[in-house]
């Protein structure tokens, strides 16, 4: 097997668990009523890029080696640092939706009985989910062996993350009020003790 294919592999054994991670909770999340919605044009954008630079590009080049132009040569060192991003930023993804529970959501709302959660990766971070994805991007990046793919991930990640987390520091904000600003005050927002 090529480093190429191994890459490959990994990344749709990656994706497939991520899957497996969101669906029950994607199920659950619709049993809980939701009191606060702020779904927007730019939260569809957003999650929009994310999808389409992080599964359907990656996925569309792992199916048909679509687009050729941006292959460049694996490295085995290169996929193996990409399989650890990769499935840290998995394993990261399934312990955000434990701590969240009922609280998760796809999009930005406050759930009934919704409560600051603080505990596990949220201790150190804010959004330990875009963290995640930021991870599964520079695992993508690594793992398949084109630029624009690579790429690909990168900025739907950045599309996301910048279109949104404001948004949802102020719905937090106006949700927990005082206790959310203390909460901001000891964490970081995706990378432990720098940003």
């Amino acid at each position: 097997m090529s480093v190429e294919n191994a890459g490959q592999i990994l990344w749709v054994l990656g994706i497939v668990a991520w899957y497996v991670i969101r669906f029950p909770f994607e199920r659950r999340a619709r049993r809980t009523r939701v009191v606060v919605n702020r779904r927007s044009l730019t939260d569809r954008i957003g999650l929009g890029a994310a999808l389409a630079g992080m599964a359907v590009v990656p996925g569309i080049y792992v199916a048909t080696g679509f687009p050729k132009a941006g292959d460049h040569a694996a490295s085995a060192w290169g996929v193996a640092l990409g399989a650890f991003l990769f499935f840290a930023g998995v394993w990261l993804f399934r312990r955000t939706h434990k701590e969240l529970g009922k609280n998760w959501s796809i999009s930005l709302e406050i759930r009934e009985k919704h409560k600051l959660i603080s505990g596990g990766p949220y201790s150190l971070i804010r959004h330990p989910m875009y963290t995640s994805f930021f991870m599964l991007a520079l695992g993508q990046a690594l793992l398949l062996a084109n630029w624009i793919v690579g790429l690909a991930g990168l900025a739907g990640f950045a599309t996301l993350f910048f279109l949104r987390v404001d948004k949802e520091e102020r719905m937090m904000t106006d949700t927990f009020g005082e206790e959310y600003r203390q909460y901001m005050d000891r964490t970081k927002r995706i990378i432990p003790y720098i940003y």
